[in-house]
């Protein structure tokens, strides 16, 4: 645990500090820090014994804890802005909401469907798209040959499309 802090604490600062620059202080992207490599040591047992995805999985982790500690501060401060300033075009972010929003929506009714899949094909899915995991790595992390798991990839995938169709997202 050690060695990964010393490793990556610098990387984790520098993330932290880029997300809560305009919100928070120096004690505030320390706390995120912390908040990262307590997140990181709770779940190194997912990352098992892949090296190469340890930077990946700090990374994630530290961007998905500042975002959360910059909401929480933005929070906070609660900062109003007459719509009649002339500096509100500056404040605005260019983020089409309401696109957002449907791709939040379309992403959570997508990992419902996977999650309806059933083991191990949840797995297989999740480790091949979210972790980039090939069908040898998958396979043998759970306990399958590469060619069965590439065969029920494929037979997950098309289920999937299909359980999609029938909700309306058609891909």
């Amino acid at each position: 645990m050690k060695a990964i802090f010393n490793d990556y604490c610098n990387y984790v600062y520098i993330i932290a500090a880029t997300k809560l620059k305009s919100c928070g202080t120096a004690e505030d992207i320390e706390e995120c820090v912390s908040d990262v490599f307590t997140e990181v040591f709770k779940k190194m047992n997912y990352l098992g014994d892949r090296e190469g995805d340890l930077k990946g999985f700090i990374g994630v982790i530290a961007k998905r804890k500042a975002i959360d500690m910059y909401r929480k501060l933005s929070v906070k401060a609660y900062r109003t802005v007459s719509a009649e300033d002339e500096g509100i075009m500056e404040i605005s972010s260019g983020e089409n909401i309401i696109e957002s929003a449907e791709m939040s929506e379309r992403n959570s009714i997508l990992l419902n469907k996977i999650k309806e899949l059933g083991e191990p094909d949840t797995s297989i899915i999740i480790k091949q798209y979210y972790y980039n995991m090939t069908v040898a790595e998958i396979g043998k992390a759970i306990s399958m040959t590469a060619a069965a798991v590439q065969k029920r990839s494929v037979r997950a995938r098309q289920k999937l499309k299909n359980m999609l169709c029938e909700v309306g997202i058609n891909y």
